[in-house]
């Protein structure tokens, strides 16, 4: 199973199709809004969204599906990454609700070697995020610095510090 790309890998205008898409549920929700203290009543109190909003029930906090999109394009795009540098933009363009299922896709914008280090370099990326129906929720760049295969080699390979299972008896 592929996890991450090498610099050399990637190609300008590849798009990259996260699969498996995922779920949000309520709990999943709730949880997120736990864990940063978001305590905003549109994705809290049902009753609250019902009566005073717009949608007439909960919006799943955008932040919660940026996150969900970046940890889904990881297996593609950052999991042998040095450093995530920076996100340029990040526009939620359509609420989700709970029940609703994501997906995500994430196109090379562009990849720049490195001026200071010639291991690695820059890759640009355009990930967005649709729900079942094909509507767009969140679109987001990014500048992902990622490693040479020259780096790889000279540390290790492609998984180093993974140890090996102990043979019993020895």
């Amino acid at each position: 199973m592929q996890f991450g790309r090498t610099f050399e890998e990637f190609e300008v205008g590849a798009v990259y199709k996260h699969w498996p898409g995922k779920t949000v549920t309520e709990y999943d929700d709730h949880l997120f809004c736990l864990l940063t203290m978001n305590h905003h009543p549109l994705h809290m109190d049902t009753n609250y969204a019902e009566k005073t909003t717009d949608f007439g029930k909960n919006v799943v906090v955008g932040n919660y599906i940026y996150s969900l999109l970046l940890g889904m394009s990881v297996p593609d795009v950052s999991g042998k990454a040095i450093a995530n540098l920076e996100v340029e933009s990040l526009k939620h363009i359509a609420p989700t609700f709970h029940g609703d299922t994501i997906y995500g896709e994430t196109v090379v914008l562009d990849k720049t070697p490195s001026k200071s280090k010639n291991d690695r370099g820059i890759v640009y990326v355009e990930t967005k995020g649709y729900k079942q129906d094909g509507t767009v929720v969140c679109v987001f760049r990014r500048k992902v610095m990622v490693p040479t295969e020259t780096y790889i080699k000279e540390r290790g390979g492609e998984q180093p510090g993974r140890p090996e299972p102990k043979v019993q008896g020895k």
